[in-house]
């Protein structure tokens, strides 16, 4: 989970998330996006990677990175645990 949230700390990375939330794209693509050397993109990309939040799938001679959901609704159910949310509706069924 630490490496989730580092990943998520920098916003190239969650610009690329939001990115990716319209369907899969090349690699080539999401660099076309950011004014910033290949090696750095390809590093926030690895980074995506380690962290659970995408996964790439070679396409000829591109890597196109898919977005794994599941890794962030891990991380929202994480966030809406320490938020408490929830609480009022589980007290309103116990009647507590």
């Amino acid at each position: 989970m630490n490496a989730l949230f580092k990943a998520l700390s920098h916003p190239v990375r969650r610009r690329i998330i939001e990115m990716l939330r319209a369907g899969p794209m090349a690699s080539g693509d999401i660099a076309a996006v950011f004014d910033m050397s290949w090696p750095t993109v390809t590093g926030h990309l690895n980074a995506l990677k380690d962290a659970g939040l995408v996964s790439p799938e070679r396409e000829g001679a591109s890597i196109r990175y898919r977005l794994e959901i599941s890794a962030v609704e891990e991380a929202m159910a994480f966030l809406m645990d320490i938020a408490g949310a929830g609480r009022n509706a589980d007290k309103e069924t116990t009647g507590s």
